[in-house]
């Protein structure tokens, strides 16, 4: 252990505070031997504000909030916040164990109230090496220094890069779509992608019928619009025992199995949802008697887009076949998920991490590697999917995982997360 001088500010500094880092500050809030500062650009906490559609549901149960799983006795926990807000009763009543995505949010931004460690509208600008630790820079020249730092600045829309020199009014990522705000009403649109994101967006498009479309195409690379796996055996790989078993596998099998995950069904729609497109489709076309038209094709990828006059065309490849579709359209809405880039204020000590194809090496502990000084530590949130697996951005483990990086700190055990018992053996 490197001996150094001075005290820095704090024992751990995030960056970002999402729900994954929002976890990690209600964990470390009644811990008085770990002094925390959590940094974010924007001005309050927001949940993915540009896709808050009004019908968007959990894909998870509630109990998999901040908190609960390693601490169902904390203040924090969601069911706590109902009672607090005095809707405990009508929410069971109402909605059994299912939540929608806009009462999450409301959730999550009362437990942020809560929490005097964060600090908003705070853009960190670059992370350095100081006598005392790490020193985090913000927009406006404040500094803080820290042992260790936890990224949690969160993930970017993944936009083509054929469409991102159009990317506007008629060119949208389903991340901004309420932000956007895209006509639609009469047009031809195009919705690309069939995961979640897709079919709510699909969903809402559909929702209204005095503001429809003329036409909607929607396209899905594999070959179907796929459910949600939601079975119990599924399930156990959003476990702390597959966490940790996969860990300890080799990279390439961790990256073949990352694949199957997804393709059995990790990036499909919930049976719920994928019934509610189902009727609706029915119900435009045979009792409503629509003047809609719709397509919805699998196995196609959109592989180019340019602009002609006031429409767009873009070439869909059909996989099966091998011949490309020239379509044009009014409006196309890319629902093609995100990806998390290495952040830009990583570049002052970028040489003294591992990192490969872009991605960072990461210990089981959620630390990453790091050629520095050995009493400090930078620990990731969101950047570990390639070892750790595909709950990684989820919200699945975030109290699990939050719970380790606690432990880690402190250097001792001050939340359960020993692995609990699951019905597949994995070791």
């Amino acid at each position: 252990m490197n001996e150094r001088c001075g005290m820095p500010d704090f024992d751990l500094i995030g960056i970002g505070t999402g729900p994954a880092n929002l976890s990690l500050a209600a964990l470390s809030h009644p811990l008085p031997e770990i002094r925390t500062r959590f940094l974010d650009a924007k001005p309050e906490f927001r949940w993915h504000p540009g896709l808050m559609l009004p019908d968007s549901q959990l894909t998870v149960t509630y109990f998999r909030d901040l908190v609960t799983l390693v601490d169902p006795r904390s203040k924090f926990s969601f069911l706590n916040f109902l009672v607090e807000s005095g809707r405990a009763f009508r929410f069971l009543e109402a909605n059994g164990l299912s939540c929608s995505r806009r009462e999450f949010e409301q959730y999550y931004q009362w437990a942020a109230a809560q929490l005097p460690s964060l600090r908003w509208g705070r853009r960190v600008e670059s992370v350095s090496l100081a006598e005392d630790g790490f020193q985090v820079t913000s927009e406006g020249g404040d500094t803080s220094t820290a042992r260790n730092l936890v990224l949690g600045s969160g993930s970017e829309p993944r936009l083509p890069a054929f469409a991102k020199p159009f990317e506007g009014e008629r060119v949208v990522h389903s991340s901004n779509l309420t932000v956007t705000r895209p006509e639609w009403k009469g047009l031809r649109v195009l919705v690309v992608g069939a995961g979640q994101s897709g079919a709510e967006v699909v969903n809402h498009i559909l929702s209204d019928e005095n503001r429809l479309p003329s036409s909607l195409t929607w396209t899905s690379s594999r070959i179907g619009f796929q459910p949600l796996d939601d079975s119990p055996f599924t399930n156990e790989w959003f476990s702390s025992n597959f966490a940790g078993y996969f860990n300890g596998l080799p990279a390439t099998r961790r990256a073949e199995i990352i694949r199957e995950q997804h393709d059995a069904g990790g990036d499909g729609i919930t049976d719920e949802l994928l019934g509610s497109v189902y009727r609706r489709l029915y119900h435009l076309d045979h009792v409503l008697r629509s003047e809609l038209r719709h397509r919805l094709l699998a196995c196609r990828r959109a592989v180019g887009l340019e602009q002609n006059g006031s429409e767009i065309v873009v070439d869909l490849h059909d996989v099966n076949r091998g011949d490309v579709e020239r379509l044009p359209v009014d409006l196309v809405i890319f629902c093609t998920g995100y990806h998390s880039p290495i952040p830009e204020y990583l570049k002052p000590i970028q040489d003294q991490l591992s990192i490969e194809n872009g991605r960072f090496g990461v210990r089981p502990d959620y630390s990453l590697e790091f050629d520095g000084p050995q009493d400090l530590r930078i620990y990731v949130q969101g950047f570990a999917e390639s070892t750790h697996g595909i709950n990684d951005t989820l919200l699945s483990l975030a109290s699990w995982r939050s719970a380790r990086i606690v432990n880690s700190v402190l250097g001792r055990e001050a939340y359960r997360v020993a692995d609990g018992a699951t019905t597949v053996v994995w070791q």
